[in-house]
């Protein structure tokens, strides 16, 4: 198994490169090379990891090196053009959340794929639905032992100061894609879908309180799902108590996790309702060996479906799934109405872009780069080079 890592960042040294190091432990599997395109950057990490082949020009490396696998550690904005190159190119992909600043965009990388087949697949990064906690969860509530699910509650309140935004491609639409709803939110509203199935409808707000930057920066949200269940959703990145938390009541418990950026089975509790024997109880409680939410749990998955040549999940439609909710959450809120699923297509506004256009919210590209107000307004980003913030560095990743 060759593999090839896009973008040589925090990311990248954090997250990609230690799961496949340790999953290469076990099974024929090497790194082969590294991307970015900062000469210095890309030498340094491939130095350090070992690794053969640094290169700065993506299609060379896939002409070259043929990997099987390419991991995607870069900017949103990056994510489409790399994914569909590496995929023409043969190789199956692995790309960090967000997945690309649209649908549009997704869908093209979706068409890229060779759906008929055996691959190449592109799956998305969500490693939180993976791990012994989530997949307990997810088989008590598909087979209804806790009763039907009623209500739920899906949190992601963390805090970001302005160093945070101070990186040029943060807090922009066009490079990020959105505010925390898309680049923090993200992750337990994906788990909460795998959870809960498919949503059927959605009525949202949004704000600017703090930061000035394009995008919110606290949003919430009334969820409802095609099997009924009423859920509330809330993402900032104002709030000194960090915390990402789930919380599903059902008819006969309450199932709850509260954790900040990954879980293990101690994160999670079921509380029984009244009249439930602990021997019931205690079959709910026994979540099995302990299986950390991580990069290297999916991962591990994702190379088993790759070998088989089957498609991995969170690619295609389920890794769709997170990003048409977090597109019908924007719209909800900077339109005021309702948005359904399935609503949001080709010749909609928030297809091609989450901020839809919407006033007081899309950048002014009339005048260069700007970020709008927290009154709503827009003017210049302080002390910004527009050629800072669009000429990217790879290395610039999460």
């Amino acid at each position: 198994m060759r593999v090839a890592i896009v973008g040589t960042g925090a990311i990248a040294r954090g997250s990609h490169l230690p799961a496949l190091t340790a999953l290469a432990a076990g099974q024929p599997l090497e790194v082969v090379a590294a991307v970015d395109v900062d000469p210095a950057a890309v030498e340094a990490f491939c130095r350090d990891a070992g690794i053969a082949h640094p290169y700065t020009d993506l299609d060379r490396m896939l002409a070259e090196q043929r990997p099987d696998l390419v991991t995607l550690a870069t900017p949103p904005r990056f994510h489409r053009d790399q994914t569909v190159a590496a995929l023409r190119a043969g190789a199956w992909v692995w790309c960090e959340k967000p997945p690309c600043p649209s649908l549009e965009d997704f869908d093209a990388m979706e068409a890229a794929e060779n759906s008929g087949g055996d691959g190449p697949y592109a799956a998305i990064v969500f490693q939180h639905r993976f791990g012994s906690g989530a997949r307990h969860v997810r088989e008590l509530l598909a087979g209804q032992a806790m009763g039907r699910p009623l209500v739920a509650h899906c949190q992601t309140t963390w805090y970001r100061d302005e160093a945070y935004y101070a990186v040029p491609w943060r807090g922009s639409w066009s490079s990020e894609g959105g505010g925390p709803t898309m680049g923090h939110g993200i992750h337990q509203m994906d788990l909460l879908l795998d959870l809960l199935g498919p949503w059927a409808e959605i009525r949202a707000m949004a704000g600017r309180l703090v930061h000035d930057v394009e995008t919110e920066d606290v949003s919430t949200a009334l969820v409802r799902f095609e099997n009924g269940v009423v859920a509330t959703v809330v993402n900032s990145v104002l709030s000194p108590d960090e915390v990402s938390r789930i919380r599903i009541d059902c008819e006969r418990a309450t199932v709850e996790l509260t954790h900040l950026y990954g879980h293990r089975n101690a994160d999670w509790r079921i509380t029984p309702a009244p009249g439930v024997t602990s021997e019931v109880a205690d079959v709910w409680r026994d979540f099995g060996p302990d299986v950390p939410s991580s990069h290297v749990a999916q991962l591990e998955g994702l190379l088993e479906d790759l070998r088989a040549g089957r498609r991995p999940r969170s690619s295609g439609a389920d890794g769709r799934k997170s990003l048409e909710l977090v597109a019908a959450l924007y719209k909800a809120a900077f339109t005021g109405g309702t948005v359904r699923a399935g609503e949001i297509g080709p010749g909609d506004p928030y297809y091609g872009a989450l901020h839809g256009d919407a006033p007081g919210w899309a950048p002014d590209v009339r005048n260069g780069p700007r970020r709008s107000r927290p009154d709503g307004g827009a003017g210049p980003v302080s002390g910004a080079d527009p050629a800072q913030l669009f000429g990217i560095s790879f290395r610039d990743s999460r």
